[in-house]
């Protein structure tokens, strides 16, 4: 992170050097015309194409998982009735059939306690906890792909800055006296790159966070459902 301050820094220090080279030597008035969003984007070379993949690819992934990630998908109604019934007489071998049929996360860490079924509650109990933490993995291990998408974009705007003075420094090398007009190509590559890749940062790392809270409420619900569901097998059966 401090590295990439630095970095920073040092290409703001850049472009302020490149517009004092320039000498600002164009005393003639010219009309300014305004550039659309797509004038841009052409300026942005390589490195925008990159980012606008990224930023397909982390809405393609935000838009699955927030129609994935929904409780009655992770635990669904019917599933909790038909697992109360059959745990409250036991009928492990038909809870295990269900449970590898629907393969939700409710079914999955039941799933994990009924295979210890003949060992006792305590075993029960401990093989669901284990069946929790990896579901629980697999679940935040999907959100942690936004996430790295989020980190990755200020990243390339950063490289699109790099990019961008690179070629306002040509233009200084190849040109006796530059302008500015000759000059803002290589500026619009830098800024606009800059802009995109925190614009998409701050919209995957916004939905990372949320979904990742998400997650975190819907499996504690759900944990403590299929908890409460052991232990009524037991309280209802004793022996044990």
């Amino acid at each position: 992170m401090k590295f990439t301050k630095v970095l920073t820094v040092v290409c703001i220090i850049g472009f302020v050097a490149i517009l004092g080279m320039s000498g600002f030597a164009a005393e003639e008035e010219v009309e300014v015309h305004k550039k659309s969003w797509w004038d841009l984007f052409q300026t942005t070379g390589p490195v925008g194409i990159m980012l606008v993949a990224v930023s397909v690819a982390g809405t393609a992934l935000s838009i699955q998982y927030a129609v994935n990630l929904r409780q009655e998908k992770l635990g669904p109604p019917h599933l909790i009735s038909e697992l109360e019934t059959l745990l409250a007489e036991k009928n492990f071998e038909q809870t295990l059939s269900i449970c590898d049929a629907d393969r939700s996360y409710l079914a999955r860490i039941v799933a994990g306690a009924v295979v210890r079924g003949e060992a006792g509650y305590e075993e029960m109990k401990k093989g669901m906890e284990e069946s929790i933490s990896e579901e629980a993995f697999r679940l935040n291990a999907k959100i942690s792909y936004i996430a790295l998408i989020g980190n990755i974009a200020p990243l390339l705007g950063l490289l699109g800055t790099v990019t961008g003075m690179v070629t306002s420094f040509q233009k200084i090398e190849q040109m006796k006296s530059p302008t500015p007009a000759d000059l803002a190509t290589g500026v619009y590559e830098s800024l606009v790159n800059t802009t995109m890749g925190l614009f998409a940062a701050i919209v995957f790392l916004t939905i990372a966070f949320f979904m990742k809270n998400k997650i975190s409420a819907m499996t504690l619900s759900l944990n403590t459902i299929a908890g409460e569901l052991l232990s009524r097998s037991v309280m209802e059966n004793p022996q044990q």
